[in-house]
């Protein structure tokens, strides 16, 4: 990969023309909400049938799942849940549905389709999402994403029967054909952010005796948000962001911060065969969400929730050419220019640098129209924020999450525009808050399109890597911050530097996403009121709700005078919002004081200190002293430790 400092290209102007006349449209279309609440249908998935010819749709927001008739091309019918669902799939005989549901206190639900009720439900773990059937048995996986595990539920029971232990956030699972392996995606990764390398993997199960192996991805990857397995069982595709955190922030042409990715997995062999690019040279492909293989294997589908497309990528020809790669420098030779003009990978180690390596295997297929020189058309309804999907015939069903309706893209269509829609409800009418959470979705905003908010931010909290922002000098990076409670806390950034955090959404459009929006479509104002309005998720420390025993001890001993942790985290935020020295300046640092953190949520926000240097708050406090200026730390025996870590875990 080339990078070039302070280039600039006409590209610019075209980029910044099709911004102003696509928000244009965006705010036509959207007005102005006159209330706070609005309904959303929310779609974030699509399974089909055995028979292909109903599709079962995950309206997360409206707490429901629609039944589309696939011939007649709408929704005849729904489902009601008894709270969000995160994911469901269908069984072999198509007569029932299992949609997991929920928070911490998470089940699946059991719908039969011909009466379209929930029959019965099983208790599994803190928001349980990518529910899969192992072929050929009775049983289900889930996804427990906050309690870090995997349920394996016995259908025939009615009951969970085991539990399995993976890394970080569990949100994307496949079985293999032959039922003997399960692949977990691992959002997050749990390595100190100041390790050599830091990097999410994916966990391998065997459902033999539950036993599991990790693959680890690039150095950098996270967000990793979905697997799937070819039909023939040989090969997994995982697709996830690749960031280059070591590279001071600058620019972003060439995919000089955060690029987007599509890992392949030998399964027999539990290795990782390599990771490409799905970006091009001047033109990211942000946040890549979900994947699957055509029924032959011959083609593998990504839909991008950041840019709204889809890619089709010939999965036999990408085989072929990352298995003709020498592994090594010498047995490559001497490279040569390709037809493009560019200079492609001529060893395996190149290609996760090598932007034009999909350039003649992938097609990208925009969901919505795009803008044209000379030409000025009506862009129809909004089409923002693509997630799961579902492959019928030559067919893609793309669930749109805040359009509130499919994409039908038509692979044989010889037309230009290959995509129609299918609405789901009423166009959406979105609240300031609602769009402020499409806005930090949207890649849109960002120059070339490499990255959103949340490609640093998922779900608005962290990605565990360390990043050298300017806004303090080049040379120290910090550690990736949540935004929850952020305009509640202020001021923002490690050191500060930031007075409020509606200064640091502004200087984040400006100088991350290296854009300036039109002031008339109030991206920041929208981005404020979205970020206001986060709500904290229960930790999955609590019991039914409340302290555990250990918890309560350890509430003491944080309140005391002897620890005194409230002197700095004091609550009900759990944060006196001033700088502070407590001996953590590394050897980059610059100063001696930095912010102090709300505790609330720390459970999810590892690793921790503003170098993310120590991966557990036990870390923290045993080996890092944390606490050491204002209490006495070294007098905690280790249960009065554990008492004390598992207070600050379930705030």
């Amino acid at each position: 990969m080339s990078f070039r400092l302070g280039s600039v290209s006409c590209r610019v102007v075209r980029t910044v023309r099709q911004l102003l006349l696509l928000f244009s449209a965006w705010i036509l279309v959207l007005g102005e909400s006159s209330g706070e609440e609005a309904t959303c249908v929310g779609p974030v998935d699509v399974v089909a049938g055995p028979a292909r010819k109903t599709l079962y749709v995950v309206a997360r927001d409206a707490k429901r799942i629609d039944v589309l008739d696939v011939e007649a091309g709408k929704v005849t019918r729904s489902i009601a849940c008894p709270a969000r669902p995160g994911g469901l799939t269908v069984s072999p005989d198509g007569g029932e549905l299992y949609v997991t549901c929920g928070g911490p206190q998470g089940v699946v639900c059991i719908a039969a389709v011909a009466s379209g009720k929930i029959d019965r439900t099983i208790p599994v773990g803190h928001t349980p999402g990518a529910p899969v059937l192992i072929p050929e048995t009775d049983k289900l996986v889930v996804c427990n994403r906050f309690d870090n595990n995997v349920s394996l539920v016995s259908l025939s029971e009615g009951q969970e029967v085991a539990r399995v232990q993976v890394l970080r956030e569990p949100v994307g699972s496949a079985a293999t054909p032959d039922g003997k392996t399960v692949l977990v995606t691992n959002l997050l990764p749990v390595d100190p952010a100041d390790a050599t390398t830091v990097a999410a993997e994916v966990s391998l199960i065997q459902t033999a005796d539950l036993s599991t192996t990790t693959i680890r991805l690039p150095n950098g990857s996270s967000s990793v948000h979905d697997v799937c397995v070819s039909p023939d069982g040989k090969h997994a595709y995982v697709v996830h962001i690749l960031s280059r955190y070591r590279m001071p922030t600058t620019q972003l042409e060439r995919g000089w911060m955060n690029t987007n990715a599509l890992s392949v997995i030998d399964v027999p062999g539990r290795r990782l065969i390599n990771t490409v690019l799905l970006d091009e040279i001047d033109l990211g492909a942000a946040n890549p969400y979900a994947v699957k293989t055509s029924h032959d294997g011959s083609l593998i589908f990504v839909s991008h929730a950041g840019t709204h497309e889809l890619s089709v990528i010939d999965a036999n020809k990408l085989l072929q050419k990352l298995s003709a790669l020498p592994q090594a420098a010498e047995e490559a030779g001497q490279q040569e220019a390709n037809a493009y003009g560019t200079y492609s990978s001529t060893t395996a180690v190149e290609v996760p640098n090598d932007l034009a390596f999909l350039v003649d295997l992938r097609e990208r297929i925009p969901l919505r129209k795009r803008w044209m020189p000379g030409l000025v058309e009506d862009e129809g309804p909004m089409v923002n924020g693509p997630r799961g999907f579902e492959v019928v015939g030559s067919k893609v069903y793309v669930a749109v999450y805040f359009s509130d309706l499919l994409a039908v893209v038509d692979l044989e269509s010889r037309r230009h525009n290959k995509v129609s829609l299918i609405p789901l409800g009423p166009e959406p009418q979105l609240t300031m808050a609602r769009r402020g959470e499409m806005f930090f979705h949207d890649a849109d905003i960002c120059f070339q399109q490499w990255q959103s908010c949340a490609s640093c931010h998922p779900d608005a909290r962290v990605d565990g890597l360390n990043w050298d922002l300017m806004n303090d000098g080049i040379g120290n990076p910090k550690n990736a911050k949540s935004m929850l409670l952020a305009h509640e806390t202020p001021p923002a950034m490690s050191f500060g530097v930031r007075a409020t955090a509606e200064d640091a959404v502004r200087a984040g459009i400006h100088h991350i996403q290296f854009a300036v929006p039109p002031e008339e479509d109030k991206v920041p104002e929208a981005i404020d009121e979205y970020l206001k309005r986060l709500e904290p998720v229960p930790s999955p420390h609590l019991v039914n709700g409340k302290l555990s025993e250990a918890a309560e001890r350890g509430k003491a001993l944080f309140f005391s005078e002897r620890i005194n942790c409230s002197v700095c985290h004091p609550a009900p935020l759990y944060t006196d919002m001033k700088l502070h020295d407590v001996g953590s300046r590394s050897e980059l640092d610059r100063r001696d004081d930095f912010d102090t953190p709300t505790l609330i949520e720390v459970w999810r926000t590892a690793p921790y200190m503003h170098d993310g240097h120590y991966a557990t708050i036990k870390d923290l406090i045993r080996d890092g002293k944390h606490g050491a200026k204002a209490g006495d730390i070294d007098s905690l025996t280790d249960e009065e430790l554990n008492d004390l870590v598992e207070f600050v875990l379930s705030l």
